[in-house]
């Protein structure tokens, strides 16, 4: 077919080889995008859902940081601190009780961490460190020993170690320059586990997927793919947030290749038509199933400008008498928009037809946000309004 068409075009031998390479090329390129194109939407099932039971747990503990070049807190500001480290110095065999403490080197901090899943006693997790005093920098600091405890109220780490911060401070007698936040550091590796939490995989009767955007189709879809690939009717939808699979007894011993060969699976997630508004920083997020039903919608701005430019009126040069004043002058322009048109939206508009024809009636994020609302309010928006 493509030598026919060639043919008939009349053209040269070295020009028909051209066109053809190019024309193959083409159609090969086309045919690798196809399938990424096809399947653009689709997305595993791991990256939209969490297993039931595998998950993080929230450490925290109080602490010290010692070390510090003037910059800790004052200790007659933060009793805390001073009582911490009256009772550091008595562990450690120095009674300082009655004593006038002055230091400035020590500061008062909250230590936090997250535990991982499966976590094994004797490996290591990062820490972050925050200030609770008045302290004005962790610079150079270094934590004392902190046990970390959880909700429960157990310790399961212990955190140790030289702080890095991602700012800085300077001050001098006239000025104080900050960058980043000089009062929070992390401590890469910095605590050690110590208590292990009690869950065992294999003793889970079935798995229970838990979707982070609920949604009953997005549900239906992973336990269809699911059964699909089992080859039985494993998995089931219990609501719009959860997708139970049971366990067969041939693959107990095999859990975790089962989770694997699982989380692989793609499924194409479904979304609810949300358009979410940040008024604060006018940011709008739509997505890709809002629809609007027929609407016309017309945008035009009054606007008031004053300026005031005052003069200097000075009397004639030969003039007897008089004084230098001033006058004022000023300027009023009104503008009622009259370039503003009025665009006309047919029914089922898709979102990049709403935009582009928001854009081209000259609207801006601010302006835009109170259109939105204005169409949901007359009952055209298909979707919901979030504001934030």
């Amino acid at each position: 077919m493509i030598q026919c068409v060639i043919q008939c075009a009349g053209l040269s031998m070295s020009v028909k080889k051209s066109i053809t390479s190019m024309i193959v090329s083409a159609l090969l390129l086309i045919a690798l995008l196809c399938p990424v194109i096809g399947n653009a939407a689709s997305v595993r099932i791991k990256d939209i859902t969490d297993i039931d039971g595998v998950r993080d747990n929230m450490l925290v503990g109080y602490g010290l940081v010692v070390g510090l070049n003037g910059s800790g807190d004052s200790l007659s500001n933060s009793p805390f601190t001073a009582k911490s480290l009256v009772g550091m110095l008595e562990r450690l065999g120095i009674n300082t009780r009655g004593d006038s403490l002055k230091t400035k080197n020590v500061a008062a901090v909250m230590v936090t961490a997250t535990l991982p899943p499966f976590s094994a006693q004797g490996s290591r997790i990062d820490v972050t460190v925050s200030t609770l005093g008045d302290a004005k920098s962790l610079a150079g600091g270094t934590l004392l020993v902190t046990p970390l405890m959880g909700a429960d109220g157990e310790v399961y780490a212990v955190s140790q170690g030289s702080l890095v911060i991602g700012g800085f401070t300077a001050s001098g007698n006239a000025s104080t320059v900050t960058k980043g936040v000089p009062t929070t550091g992390r401590i890469a590796n910095g605590a050690i586990i110590e208590r292990e939490i009690n869950f065992q995989l294999a003793d889970m009767p079935n798995l229970r997927f838990n979707l982070r955007n609920p949604d009953f189709t997005t549900a239906k879809r992973i336990a269809e793919v699911i059964n699909n690939e089992m080859k039985a009717e494993v998995a089931v939808a219990d609501d719009r947030s959860n997708v139970t699979v049971t366990i067969r007894d041939k693959n107990k011993d095999k859990l975790v290749g089962l989770i694997t060969r699982i989380e692989r699976l793609e499924v194409e997630p479904d979304e609810v038509a949300k358009v979410i508004i940040d008024e604060q920083s006018g940011v709008i997020v739509m997505g890709d199933n809002v629809r609007i039903s027929r609407v016309a919608i017309a945008q035009g701005n009054l606007t008031v400008r004053i300026t005031e430019a005052p003069q200097v009126s000075q009397p004639n040069a030969l003039s007897s008498g008089g004084s230098t004043q001033t006058v004022d002058r000023t300027d009023i322009d009104v503008s009622e928009g009259e370039g503003k048109k009025m665009a006309v939206f047919s029914p089922g508009v898709t979102l990049q037809e709403l935009v582009h024809s928001l854009n081209a009636l000259g609207i801006g994020p601010r302006d835009m946000i109170t259109i939105l609302q204005s169409i949901k309010a007359a009952g055209a928006l298909q979707a919901e309004i979030q504001v934030i």
